[in-house]
């Protein structure tokens, strides 16, 4: 196999995840929020088929945000066929994740409701694979506190000073009133990230976004959590949730967001 630059297919679920080079589709589970396809694809027809299963299986439930990109590529033979039969109802089950496919190899991640789901989504997407150069691997996690996180939060956004890692007063009232809910994990690992529109140069996003998911980090260890128990990332531009094309998008793109790990 020949490519001369990442290609792929993703799904994002839940306001998380777009892939940079690869295809990422990103299904929700809960608030209506948009299913984002994005990454580079080898050909219209290919960046049609994909589309066209997302909306078939998430019909009018969820918005199906395009960001799909043609590029010179060289992919697997069948590989958009592949990619379909991927993409299947049962994706419903999982909120806060992502189907990321970037060549032969699936990464599935998210939250599902009990280790069985876990278990048996894991095998279907294995069982869907009709090449075995294909390969699977299941970042799948059993929920516990991402629900009770996401209501606390009830998709307000922490602010920050413009193009800078300083928060804002607003931002900082926002994280004080979620203080309370974090402490009520005694312990357990849970992940800042940060993200950004998709203005300016990516590279400086990606620095900017890691930048202010440090702040959160120091501000919150600041008032008490151990800093053992706080992850960061910073997703730059790459997990949109909204479209960039206008304003309102894309402050809806600049925000932070918490995963619970363990």
């Amino acid at each position: 196999m020949n490519t001369s630059k990442p290609f792929g297919a993703a799904l994002l679920w839940a306001a998380v995840a777009v892939a940079h080079g690869p295809v990422v589709a990103q299904p929700v589970t809960a608030g209506a929020k948009p299913v984002v396809v994005s990454g580079t694809v080898p050909d219209e027809a290919t960046r049609s088929a994909i589309l066209q299963r997302v909306r078939e299986v998430y019909g009018t439930d969820r918005q199906v945000v395009d960001q799909l990109a043609i590029g010179k590529l060289s992919a697997p033979a069948s590989w958009a066929p592949q990619v379909a039969k991927l993409i299947t109802p049962e994706l419903r089950q999982v909120s806060q994740g992502e189907l990321r496919v970037s060549g032969t190899t699936i990464d599935i991640e998210g939250q599902v409701a009990n280790a069985g789901v876990q278990q048996k989504l894991g095998s279907q997407l294995n069982a869907a694979l009709v090449n075995t150069t294909y390969s699977v691997r299941n970042g799948l996690r059993v929920g516990g506190g991402q629900a009770q996180l996401d209501a606390a939060l009830a998709d307000r956004i922490v602010e920050f000073e413009p193009a800078k890692d300083t928060l804002t007063l607003e931002g900082q009232r926002i994280l004080d009133e979620l203080l309370p809910v974090l402490q009520q994990f005694n312990g357990r690992r849970f992940e800042v990230i940060g993200h950004t529109d998709n203005a300016g140069v990516r590279e400086a996003n990606v620095a900017l976004s890691q930048a202010r998911a440090e702040a959160v980090k120091r501000y919150l260890v600041e008032r008490g959590l151990p800093a053992a128990s706080i992850v960061t990332r910073g997703a730059g531009p790459d997990r949109p949730i909204a479209d960039n094309a206008n304003a309102q998008g894309r402050a809806r793109n600049r925000r932070i967001e918490f995963r619970v790990l363990a």
